[in-house]
């Protein structure tokens, strides 16, 4: 059963980091926009694609179970840093508080489960057990 919630609790939370990184190219126009409202303003571009790059690469890593602790860093390198950027609810005035307090709060336990697997691993149902395994021929 724990190999089981382990892989589950894989699947979900990659989906939000893979999520993230469509809905960033689906509405990329109006991230850039989001960017400039939170004083990001040098290379919008490059830092965007980067940011997408990160998304995917780190959301996949951690779904396949396949070098999940380089994907768990790599999100923590730009989940941590974009969560005190964009919810930065001690700036805000009382009517955006509670929802930014809230969602900052949200992308504080997502930080947590990344902690989890960046020390615990990818678990029992995962590619890198998947290479461990098998014999070549």
């Amino acid at each position: 059963m724990k190999n089981i919630l382990d892989l589950m609790g894989r699947v979900f939370i990659s989906v939000i980091f893979l999520f993230d990184a469509y809905d960033s190219v689906r509405y990329f126009k109006e991230t850039k926009v989001q960017m400039t409202e939170h004083g990001l303003i040098w290379q919008q571009d490059l830092l965007l694609g980067a940011a997408i790059f990160t998304l995917l690469l780190g959301g996949t890593l951690i779904l396949i179970g396949y070098r999940t602790t380089f994907g768990a860093l790599l999100l923590l390198l730009y989940w941590v840093p974009v969560t005190l950027l964009v919810h930065d609810f001690w700036n805000k005035p009382h009517g955006e508080l509670r929802l930014d307090s809230i969602l900052f709060m949200k992308n504080l336990a997502i930080t947590g489960g990344l902690l989890i697997i960046l020390v615990n691993g990818s678990g029992r149902y995962s590619v890198r057990r998947l290479l461990a395994t098998t014999r070549v021929r």
